[in-house]
C-alpha cells in the first residue's frame, strides 16, 4: 500500500516501466500469442493503478479534513 508521496512517485515510475515493457512485448509478439508474461505485466499494472488511485483518494480526504 502506498502511504507516502515518495512511494507514490516510485509507483508511478514502476507503472511507466511496466507499460513500456508491455508495449515492447506487444510489438514483438502478435496478439494471438498472448502469454503469461503479458498477463502478468497487465496484472502488475492494474495493481499499481489501484494503489495510486487509493493513495490519491486518501490525499483528497486528508485535504478535505484539514480544510
Amino acid at each position: 500500500m502506498i502511504t507516502t508521496a515518495e512511494q507514490y512517485q516510485l509507483a508511478q515510475e514502476e507503472l511507466r516501466q511496466l507499460e513500456e515493457r508491455l508495449r515492447r512485448l506487444q510489438q514483438s509478439h502478435p496478439p494471438a500469442a498472448e502469454g503469461f508474461t503479458k498477463a502478468g505485466i497487465r496484472k502488475m499494472i492494474a495493481r499499481l493503478h489501484e494503489e495510486l488511485a487509493l493513495y490519491g483518494g486518501n490525499q483528497e480526504v486528508r485535504q478535505a479534513d484539514s480544510s
